[in-house]
Order: structure tokens, then C-alpha cells, then sequence
């Protein structure tokens, strides 16, 4: 994989491939090409069903925190998905944790790592809003002597359950895959535009990088070095700055039709409970969605173990914390007659209700504008011109 400045990270083939050569199992895995729900996994006995269509499966909604304080002041929202992690790894036997973390050397730019121990699970705490693909690793995982975690975005866990449904054995090599919200991915260009309003023109002066933590919702904040006898400079912006003026703006077009803002396709999915108002002095805590029995197994023991502090909550709540990822999801039918009626290439999806939640989630202005607004976005984004891919 590399890292295409204005749009995101890209394959790059490793040896010459010949004119129509193909590559089935990459096309199959890819959630960019596909995602599909199966009817037995949305007909389940216990999952709610007033949430389904609009969320995908969910058992059991929570919210809660790490029961570790540095673990939940350095997580972007209470640390859950950081102490869910640390759990398997010190009390559920499994080899590692293949997760994202920031580049040491590039720090605006991410890695994957393999973590198998608690402070390089802690090295990684915090959102990373930027490019990253951590599939590119799946290899740790098939070599390690024993079931891993993989923690990703939405679209990364989708790849992996996309894997073990051609490939059965992977199943068993997967011990909990965990899914962060994800409202999209900016590009590195955002990341290197978000930098220059916080003063760094030079990525080659950055030490340190946070995209939040250390709060909730915490501060952007970079670290820069000045001079051989100076003392290092420190910026910041607020997350309604960082995110909200400038990242957002960078996301790529894959990331507007997206079905799947919330981790459907993981044991468990965690992001912000934003029903509430949330103030810096605010200490984290993340809403929690059940979407498997085997996640559900996993948080009942992480909370019996005292790695986790959780109480369930309502159904309401979800839609009440994410408003902005179910009018996402309710377009999102819209968007895709009209790449079809453009003739721009578009996903199979199958399994989502996507009719069904544009006619019932979207008033009739929203309705007009998820068609026309995507026409219009054809033409401004160029969306019928193939990209290249290396830079």
C-alpha cells in the first residue's frame, strides 16, 4: 500500500502485471466493490430490531470507559477500544493486537503495528485521522502461534470478515475484531493542511502528532522541534477546528457512500455518545454496540475483570449520539441512483435497507438533495475519470 497525498492510500502492484490479468480474491475482499449483510446474520434472536435497518446488528447497546485512568485520558473517547484490547491481551491468551499508530519517523503519517504488550497498545491510544490501512498486515496475524485482535475502521473489519468468508480457517485466527465510528477518511493533504494553520510548513521538523486524546474530545496537537538550543514548540487546534473545518473537507469520495459508518461487520464497534454535552474538562466515554456473541462474551468478562466500566443504555441513545451517521446512511440510496443514472461506477451493497431508510429517515428536501447533490458531485469531482494511483 502507498500513500497518495490527495486522496488516500492506494495499492501498488509489487512485480509488472500483464494486460487482463485478474485477481479474484482481492476484488472479493475489497468492501470498496462490496458489502453484503446475509439474511441469517440480520435475523438473529436477540438483536434489536428497531436498530437493524439503520445500524446493521446489535445485541446490547452500552457506554462506558477504561477502568484505567491513563488508558481513558489518552483515548479519544474513555479508551475502550485500548482496554478491550489490553484485556484479550493479558487474560484471553491471544498472541497480539495488529492495530494503527502513528509513524515515528513521519508522525503526520500512520503504521501498522503488531502490539503484544500494554505500553505499545498505549503508544497507539487515540484517533488517527488519516490514511491507514491495516490489512496490509493481515500476515502477523496468519503467522502468529495463536488467535489475534484486529482493531480498524469500519471498512478494514469489513475486509476481514470479507477474508474469512472465503477462507473459513481465518475465522479461528481472529479472536475479536473491534471497530472504531468512522465518519470518513481524510486524506493526507488535510492532515498536511491542518498542519500549516497550526504553524508547521515542515513535516521533517514534527516529533509527535495527536489527532485527540488527552481529553475528551481533546485537542489536535503537534509537537514541533525549533533549533539545537530551543525549546520545542507545541500547537494546537479544537476538534470542531481540526475535524470540523479542515479534515472533514479532505475525506475521499469512497467515504460519502459508505453504508457502514459504524462497524457492522465487528464483534464490537465503539464511538462517541455525543447525546450528551461533552466540555474539555469532560473525562471520556464511549457508547459500545454488541454486534456479536462472541463480543458480547468478551465485554461481559472485561467488565467482570475490571478492565472496563460499562452500564447498558437505551436504544435511543444511538441515533440521539450519531444524527450525523444515520442521515449518512438514509442518503445514501439516493446517491446511488444518481451514479447510476450518471453512469459512474458505484458499490454492490446488499443487506442494508437503503431504501428503506432514505424513504423514512430523510424529509423531502433531503430526499431531492442526496440525487441532485451527487449529480452535482460527479461533474465537480471528476468522478467519471479514472485515477491513477501512484503519485
Amino acid at each position: 500500500m502507498q500513500d497518495v497525498v490527495s486522496r488516500g492510500r492506494r495499492p501498488a502492484f509489487i512485480r509488472k502485471v500483464r494486460s487482463g490479468d485478474v485477481y479474484p480474491e482481492a476484488f472479493t475482499v475489497c468492501p470498496g466493490i462490496h458489502l453484503s449483510h446475509s439474511a441469517e446474520t440480520l435475523c438473529q434472536q436477540g438483536l434489536s430490531d428497531s436498530l437493524v435497518k439503520s445500524w446493521g446488528p446489535i445485541f446490547e447497546l452500552w457506554e462506558g470507559y477504561a477502568a484505567d485512568q491513563e488508558i481513558r485520558f489518552k483515548g479519544s473517547s474513555g479508551g475502550v477500544m485500548s482496554a478491550l484490547a489490553l484485556y484479550c491481551l493479558e487474560k484471553g491468551n491471544i498472541a497480539g493486537v495488529l492495530h494503527v499508530a502513528a509513524d515515528e519517523q513521519k508522525p503526520h503519517l500512520n503504521k501498522t503495528i503488531f502490539s503484544e504488550t500494554k505500553e505499545s497498545i498505549l503508544s497507539a491510544t487515540g484517533s488517527r485521522y488519516s490514511p491507514a490501512s491495516p490489512c496490509e498486515h493481515l500476515k502477523q496475524i496468519d503467522n502468529a502461534n495463536a488467535p489475534c485482535v484486529f482493531m480498524g475502521k469500519p471498512c478494514d473489519v469489513a475486509a476481514v470478515k470479507n477474508l474469512t468468508d472465503i477462507q473459513t480457517g481465518w475465522s479461528k485466527k481472529i479472536a475479536l475484531s473491534i471497530a472504531c465510528f468512522c465518519a470518513g477518511t481524510p486524506s493526507t493533504e488535510g492532515t498536511l493542511e491542518m498542519l500549516a494553520k497550526m504553524g508547521v510548513e515542515d513535516t521533517a521538523t514534527l516529533l509527535s502528532l495527536r489527532y485527540r486524546g488527552c481529553g475528551w474530545p481533546g485537542k489536535t496537537r503537534a509537537e514541533q522541534k525549533k533549533g539545537q538550543n530551543s525549546e520545542n514548540k507545541f500547537s494546537e487546534l479544537d476538534y470542531h477546528e481540526s475535524w470540523g473545518e479542515i479534515l472533514q473537507k479532505h475525506r475521499q469520495w469512497r467515504c460519502y457512500i459508505c453504508p457502514d459508518h459504524t462497524g457492522e461487520f465487528a464483534d464490537i464497534s465503539v464511538g462517541d455518545p455525543w447525546y450528551r454535552n461533552v466540555t474539555e474538562s469532560d473525562s471520556g466515554r464511549s457508547l459500545i454496540l454488541i454486534r456479536t456473541e462472541k463480543g458480547r462474551a468478551v465485554l461481559q468478562r472485561a467488565i467482570a475483570d475490571g478492565y472496563l466500566i460499562a452500564e447498558k443504555r437505551n436504544e435511543e441513545v444511538l441515533s440521539a449520539s450519531q444524527f450525523n451517521l444515520e442521515k449518512a446512511r438514509a442518503r445514501l440510496w439516493g446517491q446511488l441512483v444518481a451514479l447510476k443514472i450518471c453512469r459512474v461506477p458505484y458499490p454492490n451493497y446488499s443487506g442494508f435497507s437503503l431504501y428503506h431508510c432514505w424513504r423514512h429517515n430523510l424529509t423531502f428536501t433531503e430526499k431531492v438533495r442526496s440525487i441532485l447533490g451527487t449529480v452535482k458531485r460527479v461533474f465537480v469531482k471528476k468522478l467519471r475519470e479514472k485515477c491513477k494511483t501512484s503519485q
